[in-house]
């Protein structure tokens, strides 16, 4: 079974930046599909952004251009480089990984981003 462990959360002012990490406990990372998501209070979990393995990203219409995901396979990392962020960026995000294969699916514990002067 695949473990996620993220950090990077914490209390930032709008307009501030902040970095999420995810880091997987296999090294089979690199053929994942990996994604975060967000649930904010409330509200439903909905899709952030996502990465493949070839390193086609996407991203909903509300954090583009001010939000980019990027993966390290080396370290079995995945990021989120959150920049201009605003209080409706308020949630917690949770990191998400797809085997290709299997097309099990496995969450991390969750990080709290509060966005707040």
């Amino acid at each position: 079974q695949v473990q996620l462990v993220e950090s990077g959360g914490g209390l930032v002012q709008p307009g501030g930046s902040l970095t999420l990490s995810c880091t997987a406990s296999r090294s089979i990372f690199s053929i994942y599909t990996m994604g975060w998501y967000r649930q904010a209070p409330g509200k439903q979990r909905e899709l952030v952004a996502t990465i493949t393995s070839a390193g086609s990203k996407n991203y909903i219409s509300s954090v583009r251009d001010r939000f980019t995901i990027s993966r390290d396979n080396a370290k079995n990392t995945v990021y989120l480089q959150m920049n201009s962020l605003k209080p409706e960026d308020t949630a917690v995000y949770y990191c998400r990984a797809t085997s290709p294969t299997s097309r099990s699916f496995y969450w991390g514990q969750g990080t709290q981003v509060t966005v707040s002067s």
